[in-house]
């Protein structure tokens, strides 16, 4: 079709365009359809004659017009545009969203990737040396949350008050200053990512790194501690090695593309916004602790602050402090991670039947958002825990 001369199709959704402020052509028409963002029009009956036929834009090509209009640009990555338009729940074609989601995964690359044949214990041997000669580091605290960090001890302090609170010490059965480094970090991130687990060693590891003002932590000695307190559950969801894993083993990305090619489209928007409202919360809590902190006084913000700074809420907030500005291909790779995480809850549940999932309301332990969508699991378990059925202890 000549860019020159829109057909009667494509002349409705120019005025479309134009009459809501848009400056819209053919051309970028033409652009828009060969990245597989705007549908074709849909061929009508012949006009006889030869005079050609008839064609009618599909009914979301009018919405999706106007989205493209806002987000498509010049330097517009087409997967960001598309994740731009699910975003505000446009209609953008599934197969556009879905590859969209994959090429968020694409991004996450280890050293040594292409050479995949190699053997596991070699790579890692190779990607020990590679992360040593290179400097290459993780960053365990980013520097917000450093500074909220001493400021609340400071405040704690003057106020009289011992901190760390000696209660936690009792609650640690490990406890001391943190060993692990950032290139260790480095390492075990990376590791995880090439195996798809993760040793408990590790994550207890990580989990203390990523608080190391605190000399207890009562969550890492959980973990440290798992094997022997709930030998069952250990033997249902670790392997002989003690690494962490439900399902197959196999590259953590592999897990996840499979998630962008098959996760109800509902599930992949859900656990968007719930990544979008994670960042949301996580950085207004910052904002509150630090008005709080600049008054000189402790209050709700410093204590949810304290409160998840040893669980799953930290270590959201941590994560969102490490990327100022986070691209709509990011975002995507975070809501596919969530979505996984999400999935092996429930794959837990069906592994560990009678897990005390109505924990997981405890303030603190996960973000609110988080917490929200994973209802099904915390209000059955709540009933039942209300009504008196024995649950099993968990980890």
């Amino acid at each position: 079709m000549s860019t020159n001369t829109p057909s009667a199709a494509d002349q409705l959704l120019l005025d479309h365009a134009h009459r809501h402020g848009f400056t819209v052509t053919a051309k970028m028409l033409e652009i828009w359809r060969s990245r597989r963002l705007l549908p074709g029009n849909v061929p009508g009956g012949g006009l006889g004659r030869g005079k050609g036929s008839t064609s009618t834009p599909e009914p979301e090509s009018f919405d999706l017009v106007l989205g493209l209009a806002r987000h498509a640009g010049r330097g517009k990555r087409p997967a960001d545009v598309a994740l731009l338009l699910f975003d505000e729940e446009l209609p953008v074609p599934e197969q556009t969203v879905r590859a969209a989601f994959t090429a968020a995964v694409d991004t996450l690359t280890v050293p040594g990737d292409d050479e995949p044949d190699t053997d596991p214990e070699q790579r890692l041997d190779d990607l020990a040396d590679h992360i040593a000669d290179a400097g290459l580091t993780v960053t365990l605290v980013p520097a917000r949350a450093r500074r909220i960090d001493e400021g609340i001890a400071r405040l704690a302090r003057a106020a009289g008050h011992t901190w760390p609170p000696p209660e936690l010490t009792a609650l640690d059965k490990n406890p001391g200053t943190p060993t692990v480094t950032p290139k260790d970090a480095a390492l075990a991130a990376a590791a995880a990512t090439i195996n798809g687990t993760m040793s408990l060693e590790d994550i207890s590891d990580l989990l203390r790194a990523m608080n190391p003002t605190a000399t207890a932590n009562p969550i890492a000695s959980l973990v440290e501690t798992t094997r022997n307190d709930v030998p069952e559950f250990a033997d249902a969801v670790l392997t002989d090695d003690n690494q962490l894993a439900l399902g197959p083993v196999r590259d953590a990305r592999d897990h996840l593309r499979d998630l962008a090619a098959t996760a109800p489209l509902q599930d992949l928007a859900r656990t968007w916004k719930t990544a979008a409202g994670v960042r949301q919360w996580a950085l207004d809590l910052c904002d509150r602790v630090e008005e709080e902190l600049a008054a000189g006084h402790l209050g709700e913000a410093a204590l949810e602050w304290m409160n998840g700074r040893y669980a799953m809420a930290g270590l959201a907030v941590l994560s969102t402090l490490k990327e100022r500005d986070r691209p709509p291909i990011q975002h995507a790779l975070d809501a596919l991670v969530l979505l996984y995480q999400l999935g092996e809850y429930r794959r837990l549940d069906r592994l560990v039947p009678g897990y005390q999932w109505h924990l997981l309301a405890t303030e603190g332990l996960l973000p609110p958002p988080v917490r929200e969508q994973l209802q099904d699991l915390i209000g059955r378990d709540a009933s039942l825990a209300g009504s008196g059925v024995d649950v099993r202890p968990a980890s």
